[in-house]
Order: structure tokens, then C-alpha cells, then sequence
């Protein structure tokens, strides 16, 4: 099955859907089974973070694949990883991704590499809940940014980006890049429609990529606004099928690509179901009904010690 892709500002093409990774302690040679699943079913995008423990797996299954004759060279997979908080340093920046590369995916470049989150831990283990303790007052964006554009110098990543940035941080990121981020991932389904940060992101050229696009349904800390809305399942139904094909073939309409987080081989392809229909203008207006909330809301990395006092300063107000 082939999956549509869209052309990046730095030239490169990504597939709109990736396979999510984050959430899952399995060892990697269980995870590297499971992405070898996704490739036959013709996965090409595959998301990880340092933070999530999933990069060997997909390393593992990229050589696996290669060797299989599943994709006939690297080129053909788009890897995807991020910048872990601790690492949001100038100074470490290339060392983590270095070790991303070599230790944990053994790959020579990453597709697009983002950074995780606009905050800087001190330098530890990689965990979440973050201890508050060991949130820096500062953070430098900047210097943090200037490193990332020199990965993409030496080659090796394709593109750069952020994750989880307003409107006001892309703004003052644009104000000193040289190299504009390709790509914001952040969290949006049809119960988070991100409608302000996704024009803005539309007019100065950064692609969205939305993660949680089913709202989390059944993590600790998502809601079953997308899975159970009634509107969703009304829609489905007439048009013959599932609630998560059309909160997903809604965010394709919206322009976004989509990081869909399945282990199961069977939803794996139903979430792949979703180009060859489309939704009317009707079934659109319908689902601008859905009533809006932010479904996770990072408050553990609002501190006093830290430079988000409350959620709104974190989210500068857009929640």
C-alpha cells in the first residue's frame, strides 16, 4: 500500500503516516518484530525518541528489512527521532545524537530529527514524570537551534524541527533561524483541532505533525473524546467505516501527516484505510462541533524553579 507523502521546506519528502513508538518497555528484539510487521504492511515512517527506548528496535528492524528484501535500501524508510530534554543543551546536542545513531539505531543519518520539548533538564536519566527538582530555570533555544542546524550541516539528518511549540515560540525560533524548523509535532485529533497554530504553521511554511491523534484513548492520561464521540461514530457509520478512520482521514484533509501508535498488526493496515474516501464538507462541519480541550497538559514541566510557572506560560495561553 502506498502511502501519499508530503515535500518538507528542506526539500525532503515525508510519508504522512508514521508508526508511533513511545509508551512501550518491550525489549528490542520484540519491538523490531513488530516494526517488521508495519513495513510489510507498508509503514514507512517510523517515530522514536530517545526517551522512549524504541530506537534499536527500529534499527534492528531497518537491517532486518534490508536484508529481507522488504525495502530495497535505507532511503526508502524515514526515521524520525527527537532531543530529549536533558540533552537541550548546546553543548550536547550532537553527542545525543550521535549516540542516537551509532549506539542506539545504527544508522548514518536520521530523516528528521526534533526537539522534544522547549525546556532543559540537568543532564540525567531519561524518564518521565520529570523530577521538578531538576527542571533549569533557562533554557536556550538558540544555542539549542544553532547545534541542531550544524547536525544538518555535517549530514547527519535530512531535516530539522521542534515539538510541542506555540505559535509564540515558532515566532521567535524563525527570528534567529537560519534554518527554518520543517517540521512542529504536537498533539491534535478532533477533539484538539490546533486550528490557530496550524494556520500559522500553514503561513510560514511548518508542516505539522500530529501525535495522539486518537486522544490517547486508554493511556493515563488521555480521554475517549475522539473514540467515543458520538459525532465520529455517526460519521463511520454512514460511510461504512471505523471511528479512528475518520478521526484520522480528518487530520489528512487538514493538510497534517499523522504519528498513529498501534502494536497491532490489524490496526496497523485499518489505520492505513483511509486514502482512497473522503469526508464531505458536511461531515467537516459536523466535527467542528466537537468540543475543544487540550488533552495532555504537560504540567510537569511547570515548576517556580523552572521558566513555565503555570500551564498557561508553557502553552503561552493557547489551551
Amino acid at each position: 500500500m502506498a502511502i501519499p507523502s508530503v515535500t518538507l521546506n528542506s526539500s525532503h519528502k515525508m510519508p504522512v503516516i508514521a508508526l508511533g513508538s513511545a509508551g512501550q518497555n518491550l525489549p528490542a528484539d520484540v519491538l523490531s518484530r513488530i516494526f517488521l510487521d508495519a513495513i510489510e504492511a507498508g509503514y514507512r515512517h517510523f517515530d522514536t525518541a530517545s526517551l522512549y527506548g524504541s530506537e534499536e528496535g527500529i534499527g534492528l528492524a531497518v537491517a532486518e528489512a534490508l536484508k529481507l528484501g522488504l525495502v530495497s535500501s535505507r532511503d526508502e524508510l524515514f526515521i524520525t527521532s527527537k532531543l530529549w530534554v536533558t540533552d537541550a543543551h548546546p553543548d550536547l546536542v550532537l553527542p545525543a545524537l550521535k549516540n542516537s545513531l551509532s549506539s542506539k539505531l545504527g544508522l548514518d543519518y536520521l530523516d528528521l530529527y526534533l526537539i522534544h520539548w522547549p525546556i532543559r533538564l540537568k543532564q540525567g536519566d531519561k524518564k518521565v514524570p520529570v523530577d521538578k527538582k531538576d527542571i533549569l530555570p533557562f533554557f536556550d533555544m538558540k544555542g539549542t537551534w544553532e547545534a541542531m542546524e550544524e547536525c544538518k550541516r555535517l549530514g547527519l539528518v535530512n531535516s530539522i524541527g521542534v515539538s510541542n511549540c506555540t505559535c509564540k515560540k515558532l515566532s521567535q525560533l524563525m527570528e534567529y533561524a537560519t534554518i527554518p524548523p520543517a517540521v512542529n509535532q504536537v498533539e491534535m485529533h478532533v477533539a484538539w483541532n490546533q486550528k490557530k497554530l496550524l494556520d500559522f504553521c500553514n503561513e510560514i511554511g511548518v508542516h505539522i505533525t500530529a501525535w495522539s491523534p486518537l486522544a490517547a484513548n486508554g493511556a493515563n492520561w488521555g480521554s475517549i473524546a475522539v473514540m467515543q464521540s458520538a459525532v465520529l461514530k455517526d460519521i463511520a457509520s454512514v460511510k461504512g467505516k471505523t471511528v479512528a478512520q475518520v478521526a484520522l482521514r480528518w487530520l489528512y484533509q487538514q493538510g497534517v501527516s499523522i504519528a498513529v501508535k498501534t502494536y497491532n498488526k490489524g490496526r496497523m493496515m485499518e489505520n492505513l484505510g483511509i486514502f482512497d474516501w473522503e469526508l464531505s464538507k458536511e461531515d467537516t462541519e459536523k466535527i467542528q462541533t466537537i468540543p475543544q480541550f487540550r488533552g495532555y497538559q504537560g504540567d510537569m514541566f511547570v515548576s517556580e524553579n523552572g521558566p513555565y510557572k503555570t500551564i498557561e506560560e508553557l502553552w503561552d495561553g493557547e489551551i
